[in-house]
């Protein structure tokens, strides 16, 4: 557990940097901010999702060793904020992805499923953007690479909440497109005209699928937690329709803040939206507490989805005044949401069920089972309380 502790505040060092880089970018005159700001979308990336999805990847696979991987992405990050040479952190965390794909790997083999195979492709997706990074291609190069991280990596964890809803024949074969067209489209790279279309093309067309097979189209009319949860993925799958609708509209080559527009109704839109809505049984898994849900989470999240349209008009404008308050108003929803999450952290289970009201507690999964050869691995993602199969049968939570 001190292991585990150690490194979400690895994470969060990361987070914190990441985000003040990210106001110096937008104007905002701080002070040691310089360093950061050159780092922004690799802290962030690597070194907070990098690490926190590696975290919980090693929760879930139960062995020692799978925490080397997120290790790896947290050292990186202290190298670079410690003022190393580039090539030296993206190699710490180079040796992360590699890892993770490592244990995803072992994972998918013991269950070979979709959503497996859609995790180790989006950890294949880091590597391939981390090993450019570090041979020197810049980050607009590599934007395509580790937005496939965080997409695929999303798009696994839902395919797998999905898994027991019907869906017709052929629509796998879909999906598969969708990622194959990211994949070519991340290689043609975002810059570059035909790559942004083609990049475009597939996170619409990830979305709609997306929104089309995810439990989300039921739970949406339950009421507390379960809620709130499906609040945020419906509308972290709107904002990932419209960064592929911005790719195809505004290639960055033709556009000044096409790029900008895109990768942050991506990353803030549909990546952190996706978080707070996960962050209420990740937490509990990861960290083996408890959280509250609270109907005033609902606060931050508009706040988020606020500052994110503010973000996406100004760069639609060329707005620079409306660019800048977006950044302050992203960081103020993120403090809000942390702030109520580690209000609502109990140690005990009250007397009250989960996941229906107010007040109510997300049970904290057993993330600690690894999945045996020739049987299927318990989810480390509970489904929403209450909901049904197309059998009528209560999944598991």
């Amino acid at each position: 557990m001190g292991l585990r502790v150690a490194l979400l505040a690895g994470g969060i060092v990361a987070m914190a940097c990441g985000l003040w880089g990210g106001l110096f970018r937008l104007g905002f005159d701080l002070p040691h901010a310089a360093n950061a700001a050159a780092l922004h979308g690799a802290l962030l990336v690597c070194g907070l999702f990098g690490t926190v999805i590696g975290l919980e990847r090693a929760v879930a696979f139960g062995r020692i060793w799978g925490y080397a991987a997120p290790a790896c992405a947290a050292a990186g990050s202290v190298l670079l904020l410690a003022g190393a040479p580039v090539p030296i952190g993206a190699a710490a965390y180079t040796a992360s992805a590699a890892l993770l794909i490592g244990v995803t790997l072992v994972i998918t083999s013991r269950q070979r499923t979709l959503f497996n195979a859609t995790l180790a492709a989006g950890a294949v997706s880091w590597l391939v953007g981390t090993l450019l990074w570090a041979a020197g291609a810049d980050i607009p190069a590599v934007a395509g690479w580790w937005i496939g991280f965080l997409v695929l990596t999303i798009a696994g964890e839902r395919l797998e909440l999905g898994r027991l809803m019907g869906k017709k024949r052929g629509s796998e074969i879909l999906f598969v497109a969708g990622v194959a067209l990211l994949a070519a489209g991340a290689a043609l790279t975002l810059p570059d005209t035909l790559g942004a279309i083609v990049y475009g093309v597939a996170l619409l067309a990830l979305a709609v699928w997306l929104a089309r097979h995810d439990v989300v189209r039921h739970t949406i009319r339950q009421t507390g937690q379960t809620r709130f949860m499906a609040a945020c993925m419906a509308a972290g799958y709107v904002w990932l329709g419209l960064a592929g609708a911005l790719l195809i509209a505004l290639p960055p080559a033709t556009t000044t803040f096409g790029y900008d527009a895109a990768l942050h109704a991506v990353l803030i839109g549909f990546v952190l939206s996706m978080v707070f809505g996960h962050a209420l049984i990740i937490l509990p898994a990861v960290a083996r507490v408890r959280i509250a849900y609270r109907p005033w989470l609902y606060l931050p999240l508009a706040v988020l989805h606020l500052a994110v349209a503010l973000r996406i008009g100004g760069d639609v404008m060329a707005a620079d005044t409306i660019r800048a308050w977006s950044g302050p108003l992203t960081l103020v929803a993120l403090v809000g949401f942390v702030g109520l999450i580690v209000g609502g952290t109990v140690r005990k289970r009250p007397a009250a069920g989960p996941g229906t009201a107010s007040g109510t507690v997300t049970p904290a999964p057993d993330a600690s089972a690894a999945p045996r050869a020739g049987r299927s691995a318990p989810s480390t993602r509970p489904h929403p309380a209450g909901w049904r199969g197309s059998a009528g049968r209560s999944l598991p939570r």
